[in-house]
This record gives C-alpha cells, structure tokens and sequence, in this order.
C-alpha cells in the first residue's frame, strides 16, 4: 500500500514537471517570434532560465542577429543561473562566429539542465552545441516542442539545407476567385483586420517580393503600417527582368529609408541600373532564362544574402510561377465576402485556385475569421 501511494505521488510529480517543461518552453517559442523578420541571417531564438520553477532570466535574439537568446537570457538571470534549467528553441551554438559559442556561455554560467527543442542542422553545430553541454555535466533533453520550433525556425532549416528562404505565398481573393478588377485595376477584396494581419506578417519576414507588373499597376510601399512597427518593415524585392521599375515610383523615392532590392536579368542596361543605385536600390543581376527569371536562382540570391523568410505577395503570374515551381513553403489565403466579376484577374493567372485549395502537395495549417474576411494558412503536406 505505502508503495502504490508513493507510485502515485511520484507519477503525479513527473506528470506536473512536464506540464511545467513544456509550459516554459512554449514561453520560449513565443518570446523567439518577437525576433522574426530582424534577425536574419541568424534564426529568431527564445530563451527561458528557470530555478525552482521561478522564471529568472528571459531572452531572445537581438535585431541584427546579435546577441543570442541564450546570452540575452542569461545575462538577466544573473547568479540565479546557477544550478537552474535553461529552455531554448534551437540547439545552443557551439561554434565561433562574430560572437562567442553559447554553449561556452551556458557552461560559464552553472546552468545544471538545458532543455532544447530541436537540434540545429547547421553543419557547424548539427549536435555538437548538445554534446559540448554534455560533455561539461550538463544534463540535456531534446525534443519538446520539436514541432513548434521546426515551424518558427523553417526560414533557418530551409536556408541551411536547400539554400534558399522559407516562402510563404500571401493571397486575397474574393469570393469569385479574384485578386483584381479588369485591366489589373485594384479593388478592395478584404477589410482592416485582415489587412492588420498582412502587415504583421510582414513585420514577421525578413523580405517581400512582388513582381514589376504589381509595381506598375498598384505603385505599393510593401512597408509595414502598424503604428509603432514602421521600423520593422521587411526588404522590398521587385522581380523587374529588364528595369522598368519607374524613378518616380514609391518603391524607388523610399529605397533609402527601407531597403529595396530589385532583381533583374544579366542583359539589363546598365544605365537603368546606376540610376537605380544612385537613388539607393540594390540591383541582383540574375542569368535570365526563355521564361524570364530563372526562381530557384532568385531564392538561391536572396539566401545568399541572409534572407531566411519571403514573403511572396503578388501578382498572379508570380504566384502562379512560384506555385508551378513547388518553390511554395506556406501559404496565407485571406477571403472577402464580395465578388469582382467574371472579367476579373485570376487568383493564380492560367492555374485554378484548387491548385492549392485541392492540392495533396498542401494541407491546412490553421483558419480562423477576421471580420467578414476569412483566413486559411496551408503548409507543405
């Protein structure tokens, strides 16, 4: 009897200290997507120190990628690291960069337990942050959250394994199907909740990228205009082959205040070019193909660049291209209540919406309503 009561007890202990594990650690993963969109090239990482089932230290990583979340984390805690439980997103670094491995700051500061939601697959850390940590005494569990955190750190993964960004396709489409009225002319398609939400997920990439003729036809700023988040603005990337990004344009006039970079075929004139960096735009030069411009080799440059998560926000042809191209991580289809009319621009261009809404390359991540709008996330499947 005495024994079975002690069972008991010690399973109720283990059941709460797991509670309390992933409890912290969702703590974590949250405070890691306060990093999202200014970070890169480094991933958004969360940080949690915790010492008798008290929170001592919180961190995440820094704009510009510096400091790390552990350091950050650590640096508050204090001396009441010492002995405590550090839960983190993403496998400690192990590795000298333009700052000094984590792991070495974790073993400095007495941490007694690190729980680490997946290991990094950069082939400089690839487990050896999790050994290095063991190897000095520290006990260290793997694999909580592991799902959540691959999801928030999709942008680093796919950069480190494919070479290119996490791209996320963002779609408004009303309820006909449509993204624009005829002749490409703009048309209200979603409400102001649904457009509060674009522009967070903006200040959650670290780059969007629209196509010339979006340029041409709606003359965007693709900044973010959240009151207080103008500074988190991602990189503006136009696909523009032959330069016909006009001087006069937004995009152009605020390219030194939020970076713009404008992608553009190898044959492009040169001219066009220094007048564009003249006016503070970046020209990528990229080999063109019959099609236009070649996508993977896009991507390839803007990783190349530390760009880990896109933002693929129009028109139809890019995203019908991005879509054809299976180069499509994730996607974000807002629906307005209204129709536009039959002579309306497609969603997809040539290719029907049920290319994605149908397909078993995607699966439905989440929905949920935003006003009379409603919004259904897709994932790779």
């Amino acid at each position: 009897m005495i024994f079975r009561i002690l069972e008991d007890q010690f399973a109720q202990k283990s059941k709460e200290a797991k509670a309390a594990d992933r409890r912290f650690m969702e703590l974590a993963l949250t405070l890691g997507r306060r990093g999202q969109g200014r970070t890169w090239p480094n991933p958004a990482v969360g940080a949690v120190v915790v010492k008798d089932g008290i929170i001592v230290g919180r961190g995440w990583t820094q704009p510009g990628g510096r400091p790390h979340a552990e350091p950050e984390a650590l640096r508050r805690a204090g001396e009441a690291a010492r002995g405590a439980t550090l839960y983190v997103t993403l496998e400690p670094c192990s590795h000298f960069g333009k700052s000094p491995p984590c792991v070495d700051a974790v073993i400095a500061s007495g941490i007694a337990r690190v729980v680490s939601a997946i290991e990094d697959p950069n082939p400089e850390v690839a487990g050896q942050g999790h050994a290095r940590l063991r190897a000095a005494g520290i006990a260290v569990d793997i694999g909580l959250c592991a799902a959540e955190a691959a999801h928030d750190h999709a942008g680093h993964f796919r950069r480190i394994r494919d070479k290119r960004p996490h791209v996320i396709l963002k779609l408004a489409v009303s309820a006909d199907d449509k993204i624009a009225a005829a002749g490409h002319r703009p048309v209200a398609i979603t409400g102001e909740a649904a457009k509060t939400r674009v522009h967070l997920l903006r200040a959650q990439c670290d780059a969007i990228l629209v196509g010339i003729g979006t340029v041409l036809a709606d003359d965007p700023m693709l900044t973010c205009r959240l009151p207080g988040m103008e500074s988190r603005s991602p990189v503006r990337v136009v696909l523009d082959r032959s330069l016909r990004i006009p001087g006069t344009g937004k995009l152009v006039h605020s390219a030194r205040q939020t970076p713009l970079w404008v992608i553009a075929s190898e044959t492009a004139e040169a001219p066009a070019a220094m007048k564009l960096g003249a006016a503070g735009a970046q020209v990528i030069r990229i080999a063109p193909t019959t099609a236009g411009l070649d996508l993977p080799a896009v991507l390839h440059a803007l990783a190349e660049k530390g760009i880990t998560r896109l933002m693929v926000e129009g028109g139809a042809r890019v995203a019908s291209s991005f879509i054809s191209a299976d180069l499509v991580d994730e996607i974000w289809l807002l629906r307005g209540p209204d129709t536009v009319g039959a002579d309306g621009v497609p969603a997809l261009n040539a290719l029907p919406l049920a290319a994605i809404t149908q397909s078993p390359a995607f699966k439905v991540r989440a929905s949920e309503t935003l006003g009379k709008d409603s919004l259904t996330a897709y994932e790779r499947a």
